[in-house]
């Protein structure tokens, strides 16, 4: 998009005067909806800058994503000439509800510009009687399948503009919107097939929409419509129709969860956690969590561990660490901090071109991978709304009035954690590089208050010091490192996690096999980068020579990989004769393991001889009450 001199200033301008006002709208992230409720809560990402390869992500996204694509026809077009056939769907509202969220944490004129143009010229195309759809006028509209999947997040993303930038036009929209699908829904859905019905985030819209205006009718209506306080199946129901109910259908599944998880925000209820509960015992305990932080094959929940071809849709992956961002803040776990990182740093990242241009629809764990062929449709949408919430993930306002670090990157934060208590928070690290953090951390004048660190599962000893001098006690995996002192300017807080490589074990299908990891990261194998061209198949790795990282820029500025040897097919011949499952003279290959983000790997797990060698998925047979 380009803008002349003129945009450019008003842009400037508009935001200047939006920058004034931050102070006084902290906290206001879509979906906490009650402060009071649960341990943690999310702060404004406009208190939040981001570096690292987490914060290089946020930017990519920005300047080689959302600032080039062409939005005019393949984004607005459909809107103005409401000419849809079924299946069409567009995803302008998961667009723009990333350009809001962008704008927010980057303060960028260019991106607050495409911001406001396209609610804009969103709301230009609204009809009289509230409809902002692409759909033709008649008794097709909500019988679409993707029609009111396509209005909900128009409602969310045009409710978000309100939240962040007190836009009222928007938020009259999406009320509007909202009185349309009341008003219509039910002589509509009369005639519509449930099955062919697609209508996620409709839910969580009305929610927020409820919450924004005070208007305690949205909620209403869609908790009954919904059955949302009854919703409960399993998370492996497996569903061979189209989308019926989240039956089995990660995207579906994990969006009910949130709704869930929002509702419970404004109405207490236990029963409201259960399904989301159910998730991560599934994923943890029941194997439905691949290695790389995704899970599902094919869009649905699956739990054998297939690995290959059509696994980790990126919707899921979206979904999976909003899940867990909610839980986190409700229940305060570190394993939900943990999934998060795992699923961020591998499956997010993976699905996601090095440079940030392209995304991806599925990201095969083992065997080749793909890009998806456009910038419309749901994986994208939900890759730049998940890419674009990642400063809201990092750092978290505690009940107790402290401040929890649960995401280790180069970074820095202004805390209100009470009254004209203000914490400036700065990491100072190139996690996951290595383990070592060093948190500056500035109070705006003396205080005591709480500091908590989520200390991964993965890391077998840590160790915390305050200025220069252990602290905390005993430090153990899988738990929060609280340190509650009197604070002051200038205080420096160290974590030292010492980050080994390991071989981890394979599950269901990957029984008998092994992957490399060190830290939270996977590493994979790019046939495409070995000088020696052989056939995966004929390679056998001797993981006992498995060193690293060293250094590799190829795919990140601050890259690494890992290095083993192997058995290639002529030294096999040589040593083993007729017996070539067990090579007893010394490995010849060197073998390049790559970070998982390559574009280019094809492979993860490798077999291996001994099926207990390797430790167990640190995530996995874990139990799930810290």
């Amino acid at each position: 998009m380009r803008m002349n001199g003129t945009a450019i200033v008003v842009a400037a301008c508009v935001l200047a005067g939006w920058q004034s006002g931050l102070a006084q709208t902290n906290d206001i992230r879509l979906g906490n909806i009650r402060k009071d409720v649960g341990k943690f809560f999310a702060i404004d990402p406009a208190q939040v800058k981001v570096g690292g390869e987490i914060g290089r992500r946020i930017d990519v996204t920005i300047q080689t994503n959302l600032l080039v694509i062409e939005t005019e026809n393949q984004f607005l077009k459909p809107f103005r000439d409401k000419q849809s056939q079924r299946y069409a769907y567009v995803g302008l509202g998961k667009l723009i509800d990333a350009a809001v969220s962008f704008a927010r944490y980057s303060k960028d004129p260019k991106v607050l510009a495409l911001k406001d143009r396209l609610v804009k010229e969103l709301l230009v195309t609204q009809q009289a009687d509230g409809y902002l759809g692409t759909f033709p006028a008649g008794p097709g509209r909500l019988l679409e399948v993707f029609d009111e999947h396509e209005m909900a997040y128009n409602i969310h993303a045009l409710v978000n503009n309100y939240r962040y930038f007190q836009d009222q036009p928007s938020l009259d929209a999406a009320r509007k919107l909202a009185d349309y699908i009341i008003k219509n829904f039910k002589s509509a859905v009369a005639n519509r097939e449930p099955e062919l019905a697609c209508k996620i985030d409709i839910e969580r819209a009305f929610l927020a929409l409820s919450e924004a205006t005070g208007d305690a009718r949205y909620r209403d209506y869609i908790v009954e419509r919904e059955s949302l306080r009854t919703w409960s199946i399993p998370p492996d129901v497996i569903n061979e129709g189209l989308l019926r109910s989240g039956e089995g259908h990660a995207y579906t599944f994990m969006n009910n969860c949130m709704a869930q998880l929002d509702l419970y925000r404004v109405q207490p209820d236990e029963s409201l956690l259960t399904q989301s509960q159910r998730l991560i015992a599934y994923l943890t305990r029941d194997d439905g969590l691949l290695i790389d932080g995704s899970c599902g094959k094919t869009e649905r929940f699956t739990n054998i561990q297939d690995t290959r071809g059509e696994a980790g849709e990126s919707c899921a992956t979206a979904y999976l660490i909003r899940v867990a961002d909610g839980l986190l803040q409700l229940e305060g776990k570190t394993l939900y901090g943990d999934i998060m990182e795992r699923a961020i740093y591998n499956g997010l990242f993976a699905a996601q071109s090095p440079d940030g241009r392209s995304f991806r629809y599925y990201t095969a764990i083992d065997g080749p991978r793909k890009y998806y062929d456009r910038d419309t449709y749901c994986c994208p949408g939900n890759m730049r709304r998940t890419l674009a919430e990642l400063p809201e993930m990092i750092y978290y306002r505690s009940a107790d009035g402290g401040v929890l670090i649960n995401l280790y990157t180069a970074s820095t934060a202004d805390v209100t954690v009470a009254g004209n208590l203000t914490v400036r928070l700065r990491q100072e690290t190139d996690y996951p590089n290595s383990g070592k953090v060093v948190i500056k951390v500035d109070p705006s004048r003396p205080a005591e208050f709480p500091l908590k660190l989520r200390i991964p599962r993965w890391c077998e000893s840590a160790a915390v010091s305050v200025n220069g001098q252990p602290a905390g006690g005993p430090v153990k995996p899988g738990e929060w490192s609280s340190l509650k002192r009197a604070w002051k300017a200038g205080d420096v807080v160290t974590l030292e996690m010492p980050m080994q490589t390991r071989v981890v074990r394979g599950r269901k299908l990957q029984a008998g096999k092994v992957a490399a990891m060190r830290g939270p990261v996977v590493f994979c194998f790019s046939p495409a980068r070995q000088a020696a061209q052989y056939p995966v198949e004929k390679i056998k790795i001797d993981w006992s020579t498995l060193t690293g990282p060293v250094p590799d820029t190829t795919l990140r500025p601050d890259g690494q990989a890992l290095e083993v040897l192997a058995w290639g097919p002529d030294r096999l011949k040589q040593v083993l004769g007729l017996c070539p499952s067990r090579p007893t003279g010394p490995a010849n290959l060197k073998i390049r393991l790559t970070e998982f983000i390559d574009p280019t790997g094809d492979q993860t797990y490798w077999p291996i001889n001994d099926s207990q060698a390797g430790v167990a998925d640190e995530l996995c047979e874990v139990s799930s009450s810290k």
